[in-house]
């Protein structure tokens, strides 16, 4: 079975096909899905979807382009879904500084903030890390006791090592399957076995050669193929050891 550990199933792309896509992504393997919010209305949506699929698992949290949404009301509702029995993790959340570096000391408050919500939950983070490595690491070294996953991780070997040693998992995506993928199969190669999970980014970040369609957990098959490759596994061996890492990762029996 396959566990994609990040997949937005409450975006607006599937609008047209939502349920008929969750459906088929099951029925062709996909076991468990782990939908992680970005706002108050996709975190709600997510623990919606948990709640009707028993295979769905929610997370929620205030990504950090979402933060032109965020308030106090705004974040007493992320707490309070936090706390929902299908809420698995909080996140998406984290720092980029590719669409903003002008609100960085915002970006930051905002991560740690949910950072501390995560550890008295006791709940893994999604950390979403774009352009932002050295202060995602910062902030990740003031809070030895909180673990998580980096989600499609595009920092150095170097952070990935400290990252591993600090316990916290590394997931990949699609872009593993890109020609311009050098510094991420650098890093694939030094993960040990038991912190690699896998994730579509749904809809975006197709893998080859499904690039530039709209993505969904069932391409998750490239993904596989390419950790296999690298890592010198079977395909079976790869799904087996990918769907143990994320279940323990996010607390499921």
């Amino acid at each position: 079975m396959i566990f994609d550990t990040h997949a937005h199933y409450d975006s607006g792309a599937f609008n047209a096909d939502r349920y008929e896509t969750l459906e088929a992504v099951h029925a062709a393997g996909v076991g468990l899905i782990l939908d992680p919010g970005c706002d108050v209305r996709s975190s709600r949506m997510a623990i919606e979807l948990a709640e009707r699929y028993p295979f769905v698992y929610a997370a929620v949290g205030i990504h950090p382009e979402d933060m032109d949404k965020y308030d106090l009301e705004a974040y007493a509702e992320i707490c309070e879904l936090a706390r929902h029995p299908r809420c698995a993790a909080i996140g998406e959340v984290g720092l980029d500084y590719y669409w903003d570096a002008s609100h960085k000391e915002e970006q930051k408050a905002l991560f740690r903030q949910q950072v501390e919500l995560a550890i008295d939950l006791c709940k893994p983070i999604i950390v979403h890390d774009r352009e932002a490595h050295q202060d995602c690491l910062e902030i990740v070294r003031d809070y030895p006791e909180a673990r998580g996953v980096f989600h499609c991780y595009s920092g150095s070997a170097e952070m990935a090592q400290e990252l591993l040693k600090r316990g916290w998992f590394l997931g990949f995506d699609g872009p593993i399957t890109y020609k311009n993928a050098r510094k991420a199969l650098e890093v694939l190669e030094i993960c040990p076995l038991d912190r690699i999970v896998i994730e579509t980014d749904s809809p975006y970040l197709s893998p080859v050669p499904m690039r530039g369609k709209r993505n969904d957990s069932r391409n998750l098959r490239y993904v596989i193929e390419k950790i296999a490759e690298i890592k010198g596994l079977t395909v079976e061996e790869t799904e087996r050891l990918t769907w143990e890492n994320g279940k323990r990762l996010f607390g499921i029996d």
